[in-house]
């Protein structure tokens, strides 16, 4: 509708009052515009990120279904055959994956990759325990060379001392380390035994001809001390003694005992001489004796012979 009153009017100044009036109708179908644009863009983007979810999520099923398949391709088609060493499944590249009754199952390293090995009994360094599914060698710690269990070891590395189940590097008050064993042990002190009696009033080897002479007595080790322990006694001790003075038998002297002691020699010389001699003729007794029945013997056979020719000779046609 056109002014009633008011300046003149132009073709100009009803242009612009069109234009006035139409403007908010045209912004409010612009806005409508960008809206279903903005709209639209976000659907896109959201399609677009679906679209490489489900790109992903389907390649990561494939490369599990792969993975697998290598799996069970590796593992052996027949439990009970074709593993070795005590397994009762195995892999070739894992080795053993569990083993047969009463066998340990223990990972080896070998460079950069961890072997399964199933063995009677756990090296050293580890212990073994038992499950009802399967029985596992575990390490010790680090300064057990053998152990029963994780916090009890049965003997230590190089530079430790075991004592109740644990390596320590030096031993408590009241124990000394043992070198040769690698344990902490009490301190041994030395025992001795009782003295036994004095011996007889001796001197020089002799026990006559004397007024003053030593006696002793002795005694044995029974417990020899540890290194730290007492170190032993005297197992000997001696004292001087005084006793009635005896006088000790000499053997004679002179030329009467010299001449007895020739007789005597010769009289033995002489009882030698006799049974030498006497052995002497036995034996050529029996010499001759032998010699005699040599000769006799050849005689008694030559008889019957001279007889066996003296006999008649039959001759028969």
């Amino acid at each position: 509708m056109l002014p009633a009153t008011g300046p003149a009017w132009t073709p100009a100044a009803a242009a612009r009052l069109l234009f006035a009036a139409d403007s908010p109708l045209r912004k409010e179908k612009k806005n409508e515009k960008e809206k279903s644009n903005s709209q639209r863009v976000t659907m896109q983007l959201r399609l677009i990120s679906w679209f490489f979810i489900t790109l992903n999520f389907m390649e990561y099923i494939g490369s599990q279904h792969a993975s697998r398949v290598r799996r069970q391709g590796r593992m052996h088609p027949n439990v009970s055959q074709g593993c070795q060493g005590g397994c009762a499944t195995c892999s070739d590249y894992n080795g053993c994956l569990s083993c047969k009754p009463r066998l340990f199952f223990v990972l080896e390293r070998i460079g950069m990759k961890q072997i399964g090995v199933c063995l009677s009994s756990c090296p050293s360094g580890y212990y073994g325990t038992r499950y009802p599914d399967i029985n596992k060698c575990a390490k010790c710690k680090a300064d057990c060379d053998t152990c029963f269990t994780r916090n009890f070891c049965t003997k230590c590395k190089s530079g430790f001392y075991l004592y109740s189940g644990k390596c320590l590097e030096k031993c408590p008050d009241g124990l000394e380390a043992n070198n040769h064993t690698m344990e902490c042990t009490s301190i041994v002190h030395c025992e001795a035994s009782e003295w036994s009696p004095w011996s007889p009033c001796t001197k020089k080897g002799k026990t006559c001809g004397f007024k003053r002479g030593n006696e002793v007595r002795v005694r044995e080790i029974v417990q020899h001390p540890s290194a730290r322990g007492n170190p032993c006694p005297a197992t000997s001790e001696s004292r001087k003694c005084i006793v009635q003075r005896k006088r000790c038998q000499k053997e004679g002297k002179g030329k009467k005992n010299r001449e007895e002691k020739r007789k005597k020699s010769n009289k033995d010389e002489s009882k030698e001489t006799r049974q030498e001699s006497k052995g002497r003729a036995a034996r050529r007794q029996n010499r001759e004796q032998r010699e005699n029945n040599n000769k006799t013997q050849p005689k008694k056979r030559k008889a019957p012979n001279k007889e066996q020719n003296l006999a008649p000779i039959d001759t028969a046609h």
